[in-house]
């Protein structure tokens, strides 16, 4: 991940945090949280804030974003979480958190391999990545192009591609169990319809980004788990 060049990206690329993950979770001020990819510490902070947790430690690849988490967080590893010592404790984080992050890493399931004996058995697992199926890359595809862009599903910085069937079978060869695979946001009306009247059949390519919701398992589940709605 090193090797990509992150300095044209906005100040808002390392800052917005993700509410939405973090009202996902139970309130809990004694969980550990464990974010990759933390950014400026804004998500992780948000989650210190509504007592979602009572602890948390970042990773942050770029020194700017870290400096800045590291003052709202308890503790900030600062370099490529691929290659980098990750000196945390083993079984000890309750909750990680990983908001568009494994689309960056050069291999995905070797370092999700890394990060599981820090987790408690049970631990919550929130993830989002790009969803390659969506319809406007199968359209720029028919067309013969496949270009890269400075944000969005297409970002220059992508190295890894996943649908949601893929992102499911990742977490769970690495000892995850899934209880949400789908859209990340409420998808439109306009395309719920046209998702009824496809009797379901298309859904996957209705959405741009994936929500994983699971927990870790040590044991293996099946390798797909069909798309369902997150708790309300």
């Amino acid at each position: 991940m090193s090797h990509i060049d992150y300095s044209t990206k906005p100040e808002i690329y390392f800052g917005a945090a993700r509410r939405d993950f973090i009202d996902m979770l139970p309130l809990n001020p004694t969980a550990s949280l464990l974010e990759i990819g933390c950014g400026n510490g804004a998500t992780a902070a948000y989650a210190l804030k509504t007592r979602k947790c009572g602890a948390a430690v970042g990773v942050e690849l770029c020194s700017g974003p870290a400096s800045e988490a590291a003052s709202v967080l308890g503790r900030v590893l600062v370099g490529d979480a691929e290659t980098m010592v990750l000196d945390l404790p083993e079984s000890h984080f309750d909750i990680l958190i990983m908001s568009e992050v494994l689309e960056h890493l050069r291999n995905p399931e070797s370092f999700l391999q890394r990060i599981v004996p820090f987790l408690k058995p049970g631990a919550i697992v929130i993830s989002g990545s790009p969803n390659v199926c969506y319809w406007s890359v199968i359209w720029m595809q028919i067309r013969g192009r496949w270009d890269y862009a400075g944000s969005g599903i297409m970002d220059f910085t992508h190295l890894r591609w996943f649908t949601a069937r893929t992102y499911a079978e990742l977490f769970s060869r690495c000892g995850f169990a899934a209880d949400f695979v789908g859209p990340a946001r409420r998808i439109s009306w306009r395309k719920r319809v046209l998702d009824i009247l496809l009797a379901n059949s298309m859904r996957h390519i209705l959405y741009s980004q994936i929500l994983y919701i699971g927990r870790f398992t040590r044991v293996r589940e099946p390798d797909f788990v069909k798309e369902s709605s997150p708790a309300a």
